[in-house]
C-alpha cells in the first residue's frame, strides 16, 4: 500500500502533467513550478559531474570551490541554463511566488568574486576547451537575458557576468576558424547549436566581429549541406535535433533570399503540407542519458516555432507539429526525477520562448 505522502506526490505530478499537456501559453502557475526546479538545485552541490581536467593533485577540489557561481544542478552547463531560466521567468512573471528567494540566490551565485573565480579556472592552460561550445552558448544566453531585463537587480549581475562572457566571445573568435569540420550530433558538442545563442547575443549587443565570425564559419561549415537524413533522428541519447539545429543557425545567418533555397535543398520534407514526425520516446526517465530524448522534442519544437514565426505563409502546417512535440514531453518536466528535472525546465522554457 502506498504511503500517504507518496500518494499526494503522485496526485500532484498527475495534476501538473495534465495541466502541461494542454498548455498553449505559459501561465503564472506553471512559471512558479518551473522556477522551483532550477531553484531547488542551483545551490545543490551533489550529485555533481565535473568537467575539468586534472593537471595534478592540487586540482582536486570540490565543485563549489572550483565553480562558485555554477556548481549546482549536476554539471556546469545545466547550472548556467538553470540561472537563465530563473532570469527569464522573472522577466516574464515579475510576481512569482518565490521572487525574493530567486533574486537572493542569483545575487549570491553571480557575485563579482564568484565570476572572478570562474575566470581564473578557465584561464588554466588545460581548460581552454572547457564547455566548448555548449556551455559558452548558454552563458551568452544568460548574459543576454540579464541585459534585456528591466529588473533592478539585473544590471549589476549583468556587469558581474560580463567579463566571463567576453572571455567566451574571445574563445569563439579563436576557435571557429580552426574548426575544419562541423560536429553534426544531437549532444553537447553540436557545432550548430553551439552558435545559436551566441549569434543572438552578438546581434543584440551589436558585436559585429562575433557576428561576422559566426556567419562566415556557419556558411563555410554548413552552406553546402543537402538532404539532412531526418530518418536518422533520433540517435539513442540525443537531446538536440542535429538537422533542425543546423537549420536554426542557418536561418539566423542567411537572408530570406538565401535561406529558403538552402532549406529547400537541406530539408525538402518540411515544405510538404502533410509532413509528420514522431517524437522521441523515452523508455526510462530515471536514466540520465535516455531522458535526453525529452530535450530532443523541445529542440525540435523551438526550431519549428522559430521557422513558422519568420515564414508563416510557407510553413503554417508545422505549428501543430511543434505543439505536439512540446506537449509530448512537458509532463516529464514535472515527473519528480532529478535526471530530467535539473535541466529540462530550461529546454521547455526556450521552446515557450520561441512560440
Amino acid at each position: 500500500m502506498e504511503k500517504p505522502n507518496t500518494v499526494k506526490k503522485l496526485l500532484l505530478i498527475l495534476t501538473l502533467a495534465c495541466q502541461y499537456a494542454v498548455a498553449q501559453e505559459l501561465t503564472l502557475a506553471q512559471a512558479n513550478h518551473l522556477a522551483s526546479l532550477p531553484l531547488k538545485c542551483m545551490q545543490q552541490e551533489y550529485p555533481n559531474k565535473p568537467g575539468e581536467t586534472l593537471a595534478n593533485a592540487s586540482d582536486i577540489i570540490s565543485p563549489k570551490a572550483a565553480h562558485p557561481a555554477f556548481y549546482g544542478c549536476y554539471d556546469w552547463h545545466s547550472s548556467v541554463h538553470g540561472h537563465w531560466s530563473l532570469v527569464f521567468l522573472l522577466n516574464h512573471f515579475p510576481k512569482m511566488e518565490r521572487r525574493d528567494e530567486i533574486i537572493a540566490k542569483l545575487k549570491t551565485n553571480l557575485s563579482k568574486e564568484n565570476i572572478a573565480t570562474e575566470i581564473a579556472f578557465l584561464n588554466k592552460k588545460h581548460e581552454k576547451s572547457f564547455e566548448r561550445t555548449y556551455g559558452w552558448n548558454w552563458l551568452l544566453k544568460l548574459q543576454h537575458e540579464l541585459e534585456l531585463s528591466k529588473e533592478p537587480f539585473a544590471a549589476d549581475l549583468a556587469k558581474n557576468l560580463k567579463p566571463l562572457s567576453l572571455l567566451f566571445i574571445d574563445r569563439y573568435l579563436e576557435f571557429l576558424p580552426k574548426l575544419n569540420y562541423p560536429i553534426r550530433v544531437g549532444t553537447h558538442s553540436s557545432t550548430a547549436f553551439g552558435l545559436t545563442f551566441a549569434w543572438d547575443y552578438a546581434v543584440f549587443s551589436k558585436n559585429e566581429k562575433l557576428q561576422q565570425s559566426i556567419r562566415e564559419n556557419a556558411i563555410r561549415l554548413f552552406g553546402k549541406d543537402q538532404d539532412c537524413p531526418l530518418g536518422w533522428e533520433p540517435s539513442g541519447t540525443d537531446f538536440l535535433s542535429p538537422c533542425l539545429e543546423e537549420m536554426g543557425i542557418m536561418q539566423r545567418v542567411l537572408s530570406p533570399e538565401e535561406f529558403l533555397p538552402w532549406l529547400q535543398k537541406f530539408l525538402p520534407a518540411l515544405f510538404q503540407k502533410d509532413f509528420n514526425w514522431e517524437p522521441g520516446k523515452v523508455s526510462d526517465r530515471t536514466d540520465g542519458h535516455l531522458v535526453h530524448l525529452d530535450g530532443l522534442n523541445f529542440s525540435r519544437a523551438w526550431n519549428l516555432y522559430r521557422l513558422v514565426k519568420q515564414y508563416p505563409k510557407a510553413f503554417p502546417h508545422l505549428k501543430a507539429l511543434a505543439d505536439f512535440h512540446l506537449n509530448y514531453s512537458l509532463p516529464s518536466v514535472v515527473d519528480g526525477n532529478y535526471e530530467g528535472e535539473h535541466w529540462l525546465a530550461s529546454f521547455a522554457l526556450h521552446a515557450y520562448e520561441e512560440k
